[in-house]
């Protein structure tokens, strides 16, 4: 047989909470019911999701998960973020629910992904479509580099960003003189992700400050460029 759908149905506290959040994020309400189970559906273009609710659900306890593949990484994340921050006032990076960036990750073959994590606590994790994925990233090459993509796996994909931060730690307190100054600023930013996540604003705001200062040639300005839009963005939800 062809042409099979399969839609994920995923638990959460208050299927409220959850409409009003990816209403947010640009999906439609295709159906909704309180009786005999609290239950609703979701639609934005094809993508689906289904949403039961259970009383005292927990959501910081949730392994609600799914996978979403997508030919276009960059545009389904910018229309999320565009999303939040008319509804929000800011792109959600800390708590739940919460968004984070497009990364590379070395466990996914180099493909890049970010993963949405809803009201409900549910991971869903956004993956370029293997027709359309790009060749896969080099491997990263210097110790920052290293110590970043080790970071991204552990707090984007398996969700442990204290061990995440403590690898990023580790390597920020070795500097070294042949550190590229690009990577030094991604760590630093991505350290600021990971506090926010933490809730440690204190750590967030002086990771930023020190991003800030890493001194930079014209070339190197350009390729920070992408890394200092999501400074912004964190220094944002920080006010």
């Amino acid at each position: 047989m062809t042409n099979e759908v399969t839609v994920p149905l995923l638990p959460c506290a208050s299927i409220d909470d959850i409409e009003t959040f990816y209403r947010a994020l640009g999906f439609s309400t295709t159906y909704k019911q309180r009786k005999p189970n609290p239950c609703m559906g979701l639609q934005r273009e094809d993508l689906n999701l289904q949403f039961f609710e259970m009383a005292g659900f927990d959501a910081e306890q949730s392994y609600g998960s799914c996978l979403v593949l997508t030919p276009d990484i960059a545009g389904l994340h910018r229309a999320f973020a565009a999303g939040m921050r008319a509804a929000y006032g800011k792109v959600l990076v800390s708590g739940i629910p919460r968004m984070t960036r497009p990364r590379a990750r070395k466990n996914a073959d180099g493909v890049g992904g970010f993963s949405v994590i809803d009201p409900g606590g549910n991971w869903i994790r956004v993956f370029q479509h293997a027709p359309t994925a790009p060749a896969p990233a080099p491997e990263p090459a210097g110790r920052l580099a290293k110590a970043l993509a080790n970071a991204v796996v552990l707090a984007d994909s398996k969700g442990d960003a204290g061990q995440a931060a403590r690898i990023l730690d580790s390597a920020l307190a070795r500097p070294r003189a042949d550190d590229d100054p690009v990577t030094h600023v991604e760590v630093l930013v991505y350290r600021a992700e990971l506090a926010m996540t933490l809730h440690d604003r204190d750590t967030a705001t002086e990771m930023l400050a020190r991003a800030e200062h890493i001194a930079l040639n014209a070339d190197e300005t350009l390729r920070a460029a992408p890394t200092f839009e999501i400074a912004a963005d964190l220094a944002a939800a920080l006010r």
